[in-house]
């Protein structure tokens, strides 16, 4: 529903384009920049070439990527609505 001179799916099309847009920022602040490490710095252990050439900018290894990734994952998220679902349980 479109009003005045704007053509139907107007709105849509301008809620889908904002998200495609902060999509695209978020994955671009995202990725690794700058010349990778050659070794962890977390760890300190050596980040294999095969990483370093896939990503550039690597500062990590694989192992405490993985760490970071479930503990990110392990915090629940809380409900704060209190809908009624969120009770029953």
């Amino acid at each position: 529903m479109a009003g005045g001179w704007a053509k139907d799916g107007a709105v849509s099309e301008q809620i889908e384009a904002s998200i495609s847009d902060e999509l695209a920022r978020l994955k671009q602040r995202r990725a690794p920049q700058g010349e990778s490490l050659k070794y962890c710095a977390e760890c300190d252990e050596e980040i294999p070439e095969a990483r370093r050439r896939a990503l550039p900018g690597v500062k990590i290894c694989i192992d405490c990527m993985s760490e970071r990734d479930n503990a990110q994952s392990q915090r629940g998220g809380i409900n704060r609505r209190g809908s009624k679902d969120s009770q029953l349980k």
